[in-house]
């Protein structure tokens, strides 16, 4: 029973990140992206099935809106990354967030500038993704995992 509720929530988690995803595709990519579901980043400070509900998640919504095979590869490599970081960091609430955003102003940032020919200097791109995943996962995820966690027992365990 607890592997059909792991997958059942990896299920959920992805299903929900690609369907913000693509609602919000017009302002999900480029050099200032708020991509919404980012917010659920927080989510492994909860549980562990977010880890690869995150990365399938961000595989396939990048996959649907149309990003290139590196992005999509490699953009879906870092979030599992910083899926696993922000799990890992589950018992400092305040820190859960910072994962997602370094790693992809890392990432994203050098994607941009190189892959799609952004025509800004490396840290400037690096700088604008931050801030759009900093918006993403502090402003609007973490007040998420504050209010999600109250209820964690009735939402995760059941």
């Amino acid at each position: 029973m607890k592997n059909v509720r792991f997958m059942v929530q990896a299920a959920v988690i992805a299903a929900l990140y690609v369907v913000v995803t693509i609602s919000f595709a017009p302002i999900s990519s480029g050099l200032f992206q708020l991509r919404f579901s980012e917010a659920l980043t927080v989510l492994p400070a909860l549980t562990p099935a977010a880890i690869p509900g995150l990365f399938i998640g961000c595989l396939l919504g990048n996959f649907l809106v149309g990003a290139s095979l590196v992005d999509i590869i490699f953009g879906s490599l870092t979030t599992l990354a910083a899926a696993y970081m922000s799990y890992r960091l589950r018992d400092y609430k305040w820190l859960v967030p910072i994962p997602p955003i370094v790693l992809n102003a890392i990432v994203v940032g050098y994607m941009l500038v190189n892959l799609y020919g952004v025509p800004v200097s490396l840290f400037a791109a690096m700088a604008w993704v931050a801030a759009g995943q900093f918006v993403a996962c502090y402003v609007i995820g973490y007040p998420l995992l504050k209010i999600l966690g109250r209820y964690k027992d009735k939402i995760f365990n059941l």
